[in-house]
């Protein structure tokens, strides 16, 4: 994949986004040969300065994505509630226009976190223009509840996806994520992190530690951006 020269030497930026009536805070981190930008989500019980979305977005800008770190409204205005999921996708959608007339990418990724990447993939399933989907621990059910599964969209999705996941994570189980991307029709790529849960920590005992998982994140990220984001 190749570097949009154009975007090589941007300046990190903090913005403020209007969502309808509201606004809110949103970050532009760019990457080094800088191939596409990832407006990445944070999940329900975090927000864009948390330790773990931090961590992401220093992952994906090694690789060459650019990254867009934003606060939904509940959390913005201080809330731990998260919106609706029609809020959440439109802060999303603000974002992403945001993006468009700052940076001009020659590639948008959407996704993030948990909660964050579900609205990023409902808004996917609606026929939101973009390059591909970026889902890292999709929140395939809530933890103990495997019957209420979140699938129902997926098979509307057409861009190239992403899926990351821990093999330990209590909100994804395997057998049923791994039954519901054969309902997909688009590429989907879904990657499993041996031992790793929800937070994509793994426990001591693996012979792993969570720098190591985060660099086999960067790998499959890294793989999937050059085959599948032209």
């Amino acid at each position: 994949m190749n570097a949009d020269p154009a975007h090589r030497f941007a300046m990190p930026a903090e913005w403020r986004v209007s969502v309808g009536g509201d606004t809110t805070t949103a970050v532009y981190e760019p990457a080094d040969a800088q191939s596409a930008v990832f407006v990445c989500a944070h999940g329900a019980g975090g927000h864009m300065a948390d330790r773990g979305l931090v961590k992401v977005a220093e992952t994906m800008r090694s690789v060459g994505l650019g990254v867009v770190r934003f606060n939904f409204l509940y959390r913005e205005q201080r809330s731990s509630r998260p919106d609706p999921m029609p809020r959440l996708m439109e802060c999303i959608s603000a974002v992403v226009a945001r993006v468009r007339d700052e940076v001009a990418p020659r590639a948008i990724v959407i996704g993030g976190r948990s909660m964050g990447g579900r609205a990023a993939s409902m808004l996917a399933a609606d026929g939101f223009p973009s390059d591909g989907l970026l889902l890292l621990a999709y929140p395939l059910h809530p933890a103990g509840q495997p019957e209420k599964l979140r699938d129902a969209h997926l098979p509307a999705i057409t861009m190239p996806v992403l899926c990351v996941s821990g093999t330990r994570d209590p909100l994804c189980r395997r057998d049923l994520m791994e039954r519901a991307v054969r309902t997909v029709t688009t590429h989907w790529t879904m990657h499993w992190l041996e031992g790793a849960d929800h937070s994509f920590h793994v426990l001591k005992s693996s012979g792993r530690t969570d720098s190591e998982v985060l660099q086999e994140v960067a790998d499959a990220t890294r793989s999937w951006l050059t085959t599948s984001i032209a």
